[in-house]
């Protein structure tokens, strides 16, 4: 899977999957239906699912196993990304049909810093073992945090990055159109748009330093991590405007993530004491999100039941 080969193939098939996605698919701005969203949706897990087929193929079935566990840990941790993105967009007023662009570009910014911490991840797992413990640490505090922080509201006002960047670039009040920077008398600005993208970016870089050590928990085959957190994070934007009607019937998914981050850390942690089946990681994962969307869904139904009683 360190064949040269694979790497250049795969980003050429990234490059011109998000050119068609810029270029033809969404060359003007508008706003995502959820129809379309569905669609999008459908499409990059399938493609997801068919990379699955062909690391399969050529490299046997503990490979794809891998990497369809560490999809689907990336998948399930990206969910709580929606959550933030929506909250951003909401506090930002970002109009509907630019939300599309923000993501778009968003993605791009994190192919680059997900390549970076994985590569830095694994070099330093190689050079000291040591640090899969403090790894496997971070992950159970991450997740027993997540429990604990379910409530805490997300003040984007408050980015540091933000902050700083206002100090040396300034920043128009207004949208304009779909455009990240404008020259109002000779003077380049910051629209709100980009302002909006850089909270995009660190709020990802956030979310980056628990996903990709839970990932490493998975596999130290750079590609077979870098390639899963990719397919994840490109179908993240679809999803995200398929759900956004309906995120806030996920109630229990918190727990449900925080949980897997839990079983992560351990298993990253005893893995040099017993090593856990990568079949026996995919199914608890599978099961743990299962379960808490079920037990969210069930719970909001009969919420919504209760104040038809009432009136009664």
């Amino acid at each position: 899977m360190h064949s040269n080969l694979w790497w250049v193939a795969f980003g050429i098939m990234i490059f011109i999957l998000l050119a068609l996605d810029i270029a033809v698919f969404n060359r003007k701005n508008h706003e995502i239906r959820l129809k379309e969203a569905v669609l999008w949706s459908a499409f990059w897990i399938s493609l997801a699912l068919m990379f699955n087929v062909v690391v399969y193929v050529f490299y046997g079935h503990e490979s794809a196993l891998q990497y369809l566990t560490a999809y689907l840990v990336e998948k399930s941790l990206s969910m709580d990304n929606l959550f933030v993105f929506l909250m951003i967009f909401s506090f930002f007023k970002v109009p509907q049909r630019y939300q599309h662009k923000v993501l778009f570009w968003g993605i791009i910014g994190a192919l680059v810093m997900r390549l970076f911490f994985i590569f830095a991840g694994i070099t330093l797992i190689n050079k000291f073992h040591w640090i899969i413990y403090l790894f496997g640490a971070m992950l159970i505090y991450s997740g027993i945090k997540m429990v604990k922080d379910k409530e805490t509201e997300i003040h984007p006002e408050k980015n540091k990055v933000l902050r700083l960047f206002r100090k040396f670039m300034p920043t128009t009040s207004k949208y304009h159109g779909g455009s990240f920077f404008v020259r109002i008398d000779g003077v380049l600005h910051a629209t709100p748009l980009f302002v909006v993208m850089i909270v995009i970016e660190t709020s990802d870089l956030i979310f980056a330093v628990d996903s990709i050590p839970a990932v490493l928990a998975i596999s130290n085959d750079t590609f077979i991590v870098y390639t899963s957190n990719i397919m994840a994070i490109l179908g993240l934007r679809a999803l995200f405007f398929a759900l956004a009607g309906v995120m806030n019937i996920f109630e229990y998914l918190h727990y449900g993530l925080s949980a897997i981050l839990v079983f992560v850390g351990i298993k990253m942690i005893l893995a040099d004491l017993y090593k856990i089946n990568i079949f026996v990681s995919l199914i608890v994962i599978f099961s743990i999100l299962f379960i808490s969307i079920i037990a969210s869904v069930i719970d909001g139904r009969k919420k919504n039941r209760e104040p038809q009683k009432h009136k009664e």
